[in-house]
């Protein structure tokens, strides 16, 4: 079986998003999925998808954190500002943190860790609203 369909999520500030709830909300035909595969990529440059920590609020500030301060903005050798001092950090902390995550399916449901969680990450201060394209292989 192969399954595939987009999701839109509503803006969010800067920052590391749980989205693992609203991805399940919007995929009812995962519960017909005994073993597969679940693929989630993001069709934006400025924004990421990670797995990470989905207990401590204080691990996605830590994110956000760490990232801002390891790919600043308003670095003098950026060429790409036409679309403002935050852009081309966020291209950046995108290719850094990647496009696109895999989620193994067990039983109908994501077979994630206790404590694991899928991330939006929103590097832009004044974001959209992002489309996620997921894509569901199994039988």
């Amino acid at each position: 079986m192969w399954f595939q369909k987009e999701i839109r999520l509503k803006p969010h500030v800067r920052g590391f998003h749980l989205i693992t709830e609203q991805v399940l909300k919007e995929l009812p035909e995962l519960q017909q999925v005994s073993v597969g595969l679940c693929h989630v990529f993001i069709k934006h440059t400025s924004a990421s998808l990670t797995i990470n920590e989905n207990a401590d609020p204080t691990v996605r500030k830590d994110f956000e954190s760490y990232f801002s301060q390891a790919v600043p903005a308003d670095e003098p050798y950026y060429q790409h500002t036409l679309e403002g001092s935050d852009d081309m950090p966020a291209h950046l902390k995108s290719s850094i943190l990647g496009s696109s995550v895999s989620v193994p399916v067990s039983d109908g449901r994501f077979n994630l860790g206790t404590w694991q969680g899928i991330y939006l990450c929103e590097h832009r201060d004044h974001a959209s609203s992002r489309t996620l394209v997921v894509t569901l292989q199994g039988e």
